[in-house]
């Protein structure tokens, strides 16, 4: 049954829930939660919206729509965070992220305790500290500090390992004490770990004394290797406490989240302190924010990075004020354990720390400003001016094919994938072709077309039908594709690349016209790396398989070379020449095979491929 929105409109419940917005191929268009169902859903089809221009053309594309209540708002949030991740709709205002954060790890709760990397924090009996920015300057302290106070670094379980093995390097080149072998007592390594938590927690002055008294120590001992060690340990210790910048007095645990936007993108930016330190800042990218108020897409930032980070600290400081404050601070105490606060500082230190962050998102955005709009131009909006050219819409993914073979050799077809005017290489799909024997590219492409469209737009195995075809040659091959889509019952618009004389693309083939195009336009440009993509994709799979073919048959006629040292020889090797090149001890080592039977392969392939 046709699904009627006025009536569905009407058996909305008054709860609290998420709703999802679908258009007629079923993608998803819009994910938003509500306290009221009924009330939320419905304002979005009144006659005067009043949301904006993004939300207007979204819900001319809405077919129906689907909701699943919750008992609390607090359960609609998570659950519309959850669904937004998962779908990345295409209305939702998105956080452009994949970034995961290290921490450092403390195991105290074991009797001889470690100090590890981790890209996640759980509610163990361990002490974390981060999240940190930087992975190379978390490991770069965790080596600083088992060298410093000779921590164990390996797994084994103490004290029931005590003896059970040797001691590993580290105890004989000085950096670890072995617990492993009872040379040290639980208190005096918890002395050691109590030091370094110390250190972790940002006390440094003690450490840095110590190895100073020791270093001069050793020096009028004239132990001078002694002493360059230490002056070495001293320089580590004091690089890693110069990257801490004071930040605040109070040694809490904050983010202070600013933003800056222009007409067209918004750009967030985040100071992590960490016990009134300042350990790092990021920025990143809001996307589908156009028509949105300021503090409803810091909203949505908070919504979707703290959703997917392990760490909530005790203060989150915004520039604006956001709607669902206290849902968002009970959603973010939920997840930290212990109670989180939403603050908007508005007078002294603190709004001049938010101020520092809007200054540097600023300074993101103005720097990114010139790259973004050259990637949109080479990649959207090449996608656009393909669109005016053929008076098409809605030009999002394109696929294109090609054929390559020597004198009908191994026959092989290959499709490209581009989405968003980018390739999607895990689109990407060949084909070794089965039913033309010769030199017939016309044929070959019927067979690869065919196969490919065999597979319904739903087949996730292709990732859906594409929104147009560009065959790499004119009327004869767009010819092709359509006779396949008619017999198939598709429709697709089909475009050729039509190239002159010295095999350049000079225009575009489309519905029996050939469509002239600016050849110094972004537009041409992406035609051109499409039409690279497949001949590039095309030609490599060919290679492979002359290879193949080629190692395979010289290999069958050798005498006592049987399947598995053929395979052997096959992977060690891309080509018979870098077998007949390769002395006798080489192929033996590669392949592994006897050094006897890699002397006859030699002899063989010399002798058969040789001067004649």
């Amino acid at each position: 049954m046709a699904f009627d929105i006025s009536e569905e409109l009407k058996k909305l419940p008054h709860s609290p829930g998420v709703y999802i917005m679908h258009d007629a191929g079923d993608t998803i268009l819009y994910v938003g939660k509500a306290v009221d169902l009924h009330n939320r859903v419905r304002s979005y089809f009144r006659k005067i919206v009043g949301r904006g221009p993004q939300i207007d053309r979204m819900v001319e594309q809405v077919s129906y729509f689907e909701y699943i209540v919750t008992d609390s708002e607090l359960e609609a949030l998570v659950l519309e965070n959850n669904l937004i991740k998962e779908h990345s709709p295409k209305y939702n205002t998105l956080l452009k992220d994949d970034k995961t954060y290290p921490f450092i790890k403390v195991t105290v709760d074991e009797d001889f305790p470690r100090i590890l990397f981790s890209r996640e924090m759980k509610k163990d009996r361990s002490r974390y500290f981060g999240p940190f920015t930087s992975s190379q300057a978390v490991r770069e302290t965790i080596d600083l500090l088992n060298k410093l106070y000779r921590l164990r670094s390996c797994n084994r379980v103490l004290p029931r390992d005590i003896g059970v093995e040797r001691p590993c390097l580290n105890y004989h080149i000085l950096q670890c004490d072995a617990p492993c072998q009872g040379d040290i007592t639980k208190e005096e390594y918890r002395e050691r770990i109590n030091g370094a938590l110390d250190f972790l927690g940002g006390n440094y002055k003690p450490v840095v004394k110590s190895i100073e008294e020791d270093m001069l120590k050793a020096s009028e001992e004239m132990n001078f290797e002694e002493a360059a060690r230490l002056r070495d340990l001293l320089e580590n210790v004091k690089s890693v406490t110069q990257k801490q910048k004071i930040t605040d007095s109070d040694g809490e645990d904050r983010d202070i989240v600013a933003m800056a936007r222009d007409e067209n993108d918004a750009v967030v930016q985040i100071f992590f302190v960490r016990d009134g330190r300042l350990i790092g800042r990021e920025h990143y990218y809001m996307e589908n924010t156009r028509d949105e108020e300021d503090g409803h897409i810091l909203e949505e930032f908070v919504k979707q990075f703290y959703a997917g980070t392990p760490f909530v600290p005790k203060e989150l400081m915004l520039q604006y004020e956001i709607e669902d404050k206290e849902l968002i601070e009970s959603w973010l105490s939920g997840i930290r354990g212990s109670r989180s606060y939403v603050l908007f500082p508005k007078r002294g230190s603190r709004e001049k720390f938010v101020e520092l962050a809007a200054q540097n998102a600023k300074l993101v955005l103005d720097r990114d400003k010139e790259r973004i709009r050259r990637e949109k131009a080479r990649t959207t909006g090449a996608v656009r001016e393909i669109e005016d050219w053929l008076e098409l819409k809605g030009l999002n993914r394109m696929e294109a094919y090609d054929i390559s073979n020597t004198s009908g050799f191994a026959n092989v077809g290959s499709m490209v994938v581009f989405e968003d005017g980018r390739p999607k290489k895990s689109n990407y799909r060949k084909f070794r072709i089965k039913s033309v024997a010769g030199p017939d590219d016309y044929a070959c492409m019927k067979e690869v077309l065919t196969r490919r469209f065999s597979h319904s737009a739903e087949d996730t195995a292709f990732g859906g039908f594409p929104d147009i075809i560009l065959m790499d040659g004119g009327r004869g091959q767009v010819n092709i594709a359509l006779a396949v889509l008619n017999e198939l019952h598709i429709n697709i618009p089909v475009a050729g690349m039509v190239k002159d004389d010295n095999h350049r693309t000079r225009g575009l083939y489309f519905n029996n016209i050939e469509i002239p195009i600016d050849t110094h336009s972004e537009g041409f440009k992406l035609i051109t790396r499409i039409q690279d993509e497949a001949h590039r994709f095309a030609i490599e799979y060919h290679r492979s398989l002359r290879q193949q073919n080629q190692v395979h048959s010289v290999l069958d006629e050798i005498p006592g070379i049987g399947p598995a040292r053929r395979k052997s020889l096959m992977k060690a090797f891309e080509s018979i020449e870098d077998i007949r090149l390769a002395d006798v001890s080489v192929i033996s080592e590669k392949a592994g095979i006897p050094v006897n039977v890699a002397k006859e392969v030699k002899d063989y392939l010399e002798k058969d491929t040789g001067p004649q």
